[in-house]
């Protein structure tokens, strides 16, 4: 990896290990965002480590996931929120500024800096040249309290493109495309950063797209460098003097290399239920829609709603249809109408939805029964719409106002001359829903305030000696954290009550999942290949925990949920024979003797069946650090220790 744009800004931040691929390494952090489906959780942990304010450049708490507001439980999260930035000092983006993504992207993201932020689509700042990554919350108030990030280092794949797009192809085809090579499995454990001619084609809201779903691939990141393009969008909102070039070195040192010809790609769409299930548009042309939703972190940019915009002018919204536009931000929002071009969007029939993630989380705007939905957002698992048995496709801004339009998914090329899209040489902040940290000295006045639904984390014992339990639950491959612990407006709202929350765990594989480990005393979870791929909440490891589960034992994990679970004390086995998977059952009776010291040993931990009267072994890939937070039950008892000490 020496001499990428991913090496110079790892080494730059290098606080302990070296930078060969699968070796255990901390960087420093400079920046944290959080939102507010996972925020209350944060700031609470944040204040349970007795950290006076955070030791970051930057940090800022977003509301953007947990809008509807029908009842006190959203909107006393938000007073917390608010209550306790001003009490420690950090920026506070208030309901209908906009998506922590994008905002971050146009108000704070600065190339060369490390971004650490409580939700799985913070690589979106590698548009601009960040080392941005998404992590479990307690990670983030770690980052904010001065500790280092620790996590694999990971090896660096070239993204090499030439070319350049053809008229109605756009930035999420090229994603798509990777998604269509790779599947959501193959970035696990890589960077990707992306380079060629091509890249000067494409602007950073375009780049940004790319590298928001790159999450998908399971990647830890994916970034393209800071150059002239970079430098032209920052002065374009005012922050010119953020910028500075990182460009990877001629004889830079790549894993591997995958070109992509933008000239050759077509309109390209994932069908459902997951974002790697990818066909050109052509061959789905003809399905009946009766939703398309245009916006979320991927595609709610101004050059993405001026397109659609600019589309949509003088036409109508097919009558079968439900058209529905989520803004990335307040500024571009206000841009667009300030031109006409909102006016045009609503004249065609379209609504007007919050400045929020919204149907991307299920929160609000889901599908009929059955409902075919187009959405150019990052997501199409089974249910998270809200509607369990809707069918989202993802694409791109022009395949959704092309449908929209037609009724039936359309291959855009059909809408005849492409429309041109100008960037405004100069963008209109508009900061007035977004508050700027308190100087110290009023700080100590804020009195922070919680509602009767934030409860206090519960206690988390330390590792015993054995573990003895039942297997309460089995599950295939790719089971996303979605299916662990859903969204959707029923959930979220009680992100900051895990004893209510806990009640919905693996609601979605087994509505008697939360009985059945109380009445088990808890237990473990029997995974394949990829468990707990998707989002970064926390509340999917937490949730487990507190309802006694002991260990997961699966074939894989995805990269951030292992950390999660970790964080809260389960041990993440894996089988080391995979076909063991196969002889369990749920109810099964397992039994671990001495594991801790197993753990510290290393190598293969045999686990008893004792209903079938077989043994079979385990290990984990723990690093020393990682052990450590296990045996003391959680990241937090370990910092919360460290810092009584004088840490």
């Amino acid at each position: 990896m020496k001499g990428t744009v991913t090496w110079k800004i790892l080494k730059s931040h290098l606080v302990s290990g070296t930078l060969i691929p699968g070796n255990e390494i901390e960087i420093k952090i400079d920046q944290t965002l959080t939102q507010d489906a996972t925020g209350t959780m944060v700031y609470l942990q944040f204040e349970a480590m007795g950290v006076s304010q955070p030791k970051t450049r930057v940090s800022v708490s977003y509301v953007d996931h947990n809008m509807l507001q029908d009842d006190f439980k959203n909107p006393d999260d938000h007073v917390y929120l608010q209550t306790v930035a001003q009490k420690y000092g950090i920026w506070f983006s208030k309901a209908g500024n906009g998506i922590c993504h994008q905002v971050h992207l146009e108000r704070f993201g600065v190339p060369g800096q490390t971004l650490l932020g409580s939700d799985s689509h913070t690589p979106t700042g590698g548009g601009l040249g960040m080392i941005a990554i998404g992590a479990g919350g307690l990670e983030v108030a770690s980052a904010m309290a001065g500790e280092p990030y620790a996590f694999s280092c990971p090896a660096v794949v070239l993204v090499k493109l030439k070319g350049r797009l053809r008229p109605w192809v756009s930035a999420k085809d090229i994603i798509l495309e990777l998604l269509r090579r790779l599947t959501v499995k193959g970035g696990i454990g890589k960077v990707f950063e992306f380079g060629g001619e091509g890249i000067k084609t494409l602007s950073v809201y375009e780049r940004a797209s790319i590298t928001n779903m790159g999450t998908e691939l399971g990647a830890t990141t994916s970034i393209f460098p800071s150059d002239e393009i970079t430098r032209k969008f920052l002065k374009a909102w005012g922050r010119e003097k953020a910028w500075r070039e990182i460009l990877p070195d001629k004889n830079a040192e790549y894993e591997d290399v995958i070109e992509i010809d933008l000239s050759e790609l077509e309109p390209l769409i994932a069908l459902p239920h997951s974002p790697d299930n990818v066909k050109p548009v052509k061959e789905v042309e003809g399905t009946k829609v009766d939703q398309v939703a245009i916006g979320s972190c991927t595609n709610s940019s101004y050059r993405d709603l001026m397109l659609v915009a600019k589309v949509l002018k003088g036409k109508r919204v097919h009558p079968d249809v439900s058209l529905g536009i989520n803004g990335g931000s307040r500024a571009v929002m206000k841009m667009l109408a300030k031109k006409g071009y909102l006016a045009d969007i609503i004249a065609a029939g379209a609504r007007i939805l919050e400045n929020a993630c919204g149907p991307c989380i299920g929160m609000g705007f889901a599908p009929p029964s059955g409902g075919v939905s187009l959405r150019t957002f990052n997501r199409n698992f089974e249910g998270r719409s809200g509607t369990k048995d809707a069918k989202v496709y993802l694409c791109s801004p022009e395949v959704a106002v092309a449908a929209a339009i037609y009724g039936v998914i359309t291959d855009p090329r059909k809408l005849g001359k492409y429309p041109v899209i100008e960037m405004p040489e100069k963008f209109e902040p508009d900061d007035a829903l977004l508050i700027p940290p308190l100087p110290p000295r009023k700080r100590e006045k804020i009195e922070i305030i919680r509602g009767p639904n934030i409860k206090p984390l519960f206690e988390m014992e330390p590792l015993p000696s054995s573990l003895r339990g039942k297997v309460l639950l089995k599950v295939g491959d790719n089971i996303t954290t979605d299916h662990i612990l859903p969204a959707g407006a029923k959930v979220l709202p009680l992100r900051s009550n895990i004893p209510a929350i806990s009640e919905f765990t693996f609601s979605r594989v087994d509505e008697n999942f939360a009985s059945r480990a109380k009445e088990w005393k808890g237990g473990f979870v029997v995974g394949g290949v990829n468990y707990g791929q998707g989002s970064s909440r926390e509340h999917a490891a937490i949730a487990p925990r507190f309802l006694g589960v002991k260990g997961i034992i699966a074939i894989s994990y995805a990269r951030i949920h292992r950390a999660n679970l970790i964080n809260f004390g389960i041990i993440p086995f894996i089988f080391r024979n995979p076909e063991d998977y196969k002889k369990i059952e749920m109810g099964d009776e397992l039994e671990i003797e001495n594991v801790k010291d197993s753990l510290l040993k290393g190598g293969d931990i045999e686990v008893k069946n004792k209903t079938k009267g077989f043994s079979f072994n385990v290990w984990t890939d723990l690093s020393d650090r990682e052990k450590e937070l296990i045996i003391k039950g959680s990241k937090l008892n370990y910092i919360k220790e460290k810092y009584k000490k004088g840490g």
